[in-house]
């Protein structure tokens, strides 16, 4: 029987990932996500209020049931990027990556090598001890995703010099930010959806994966056409609102209908 490809194979191999913002810090919401059919969980350090005691916690609840944990943490400095990693995070979503430069700090960062992560053999990621230097890092050569946020003008601006760089796996488009950046009012607007295609493009070109997150989920079909294959959808926040108004919903109009009949 052939074995089942890692989230990491799957991520470069650019195959179609779901995935989920994660915005509440609790175990027990990690717990849940990790029952559903879901590709990978990215838990948002950067705009939710994760620390990383929490951090480690989700990470550890959906490591058990074999979900893929990703964590977009507060900033991509190397102790922010080696702390999400040592919890046993398998990628990193790292915001604000703007130059070549930037790109190759954080793909040293995220791997072991001269200049790059601290080894600890104690950590999660390295089995408490139970795996030998050798084993941790093949398995963190082989397993480790970086996925670099493109959501800066000037990270546009230097897209190929981003996507050229060896060891980051994925552009991930942080829409939102670029609409902003670009002096835009909504992600619909022609210089924003040119920006998105000039990163698909640029992740085509130099056989990088594209990510994105996209609000309106009709455009998925036309994003995959153009090259990108993990989308990072909705957040636990949404599927609390979007529940409880279509519960809502569903209560008023069947005590309205009763009410019409008394």
């Amino acid at each position: 029987m052939t074995a089942a490809k890692s989230f990491r194979e799957r991520l470069t191999a650019r195959d179609p990932l779901l995935g989920v913002w994660m915005k509440t810090p609790s175990p027990i919401v990690a717990d849940v996500f990790g029952r559903t059919p879901l590709d990978c969980v990215c838990l948002d350090a950067e705009h939710a209020p994760f620390d990383r005691m929490a951090i480690d916690g989700c990470v550890a609840s959906l490591r058990a049931s074999g979900m893929a944990a990703l964590v977009r943490p507060q900033s991509a400095t190397p102790e922010h990027l080696q702390s999400a990693l040592d919890c046993g995070a398998i990628g990193i979503v790292a915001p604000h990556i703007r130059s070549g430069a930037e790109a190759e700090s954080l793909s040293r960062a995220c791997r072991f090598g001269p200049g790059g992560r601290g080894f600890a053999g104690s950590t999660r990621a390295a089995g408490y001890g139970g795996l030998t230097i050798a084993s941790a890092l093949a398995d963190a050569a082989q397993s480790t995703c970086v996925i670099a946020q493109i959501e800066d003008v000037e990270a546009v601006d230097a897209i190929d010099e981003i996507a050229r760089v060896e060891g980051v796996d994925c552009l991930f488009v942080g829409r939102i930010d670029l609409t902003v950046g670009l002096g835009a009012t909504s992600p619909d607007e022609k210089i924003v959806v040119d920006a998105v295609a000039a990163i698909c493009a640029a992740g085509k070109k130099h056989g990088r994966a594209t990510g994105m997150f996209v609000s309106n989920l009709s455009e998925i079909e036309a994003w995959r056409k153009a090259g990108a294959s993990l989308f990072i959808l909705k957040s636990d926040h949404a599927f609390i609102v979007e529940g409880a108004t279509a519960l809502r919903a569903t209560f008023d109009a069947a005590t309205d209908a009763v009410s019409g009949a008394i």
